[in-house]
């Protein structure tokens, strides 16, 4: 992995962690994902005009990207109800990572050597640590924990999907605005018949933040597809996770949960797994 994807990664990861925030700081979960949701509707569909249509060997796979999406949206909004965010939002993401380096292997063919495994692996320790810190000194919540470990599984579904979708497009532009356009419309329809009237009402307060989330949204995983098709999936993945120390930054920073010693000893293993994986490149 070359340092320019790791930059372009490193970035997505904050753009990531910032939009779960203002995701998870909408009280209604269902009015916050309709205007992230309904924000990437628009961008893509101003943006596709503007880029190459994907090819069509990739539309399968971004078809099945916009359903995996749909449920990832649904089980992170669950998450983020049953759960904190500095316990939500590192679960997922944290349990992602290992389950794209088996998938690559299995549909990419892309065996990892040693020094990324190694990198993956040491990352992946460190990503747990912060999220068995969410844990700590309290019974556990299991609702929130399947959640999230659900919602952990369909992100790894997505990014090996998208990795080997954005790679037949031909056009990682046109593949990331069609499909926050073909899936974009989904909640927002969804919401409209749940709270019928009333909607555009409760969308109007959070509408600027709510905006601003879908373009962090849209930017973060753009910068996401274009690295898959400069490197591998699961490198891709791993590094893509160190979100989850700029989460618990955000977590602690604006919704007071503590960040803590091991928390720092976790993001020091990440920084770790990344050299070892920027070795590997």
């Amino acid at each position: 992995m070359t340092p320019l994807v790791t930059a372009a990664v490193l970035l997505a990861a904050v753009t990531h962690a910032s939009w779960n925030a203002i995701a998870h700081r909408i009280t209604d979960k269902l009015v916050g994902f309709t205007l992230i949701a309904g924000g990437g509707l628009l961008i893509g569909l101003t943006a596709a005009p503007f880029t190459a249509f994907p090819q069509a060997r990739a539309w399968p796979y971004l078809l099945a990207s916009a359903a995996i999406h749909i449920a990832y949206y649904a089980l992170l909004m669950t998450s983020f109800r049953l759960g904190g965010f500095g316990q939500a939002y590192p679960i997922a993401r944290g349990s992602a990572p290992l389950v794209v380096t088996v998938l690559a292997a299995v549909f990419a063919h892309e065996v990892p050597d040693g020094w990324a495994a190694a990198g993956i692996v040491v990352s992946c320790a460190g990503l747990t640590g912060v999220a068995l810190w969410g844990l700590r000194g309290r019974r556990p919540a299991w609702a929130a924990i399947g959640a999230a470990l659900a919602t952990g599984l369909t992100i790894a579904g997505y990014t090996v999907v998208d990795g080997l979708g954005v790679r037949a497009s031909g056009s990682p532009l046109g593949y990331i605005a069609w499909l926050m356009a073909v899936q974009g419309g989904v909640l927002p329809l969804y919401a409209l018949i749940r709270r019928r009237g009333e909607l555009p009402s409760l969308l109007r307060p959070f509408a600027a933040v709510g905006l601003l989330g879908a373009a962090l949204s849209v930017a973060a995983y753009a910068l996401v597809l274009w690295a898959q098709t400069k490197a591998d999936l699961a490198p891709v993945a791993a590094l893509r996770e160190s979100s989850i120390i700029v989460g618990a930054g955000i977590g602690a920073l604006f919704f007071k949960e503590r960040f803590g010693v091991p928390r720092i000893a976790a993001a020091g293993l990440l920084v770790v797994g990344i050299g070892l994986m920027l070795h590997a490149g």
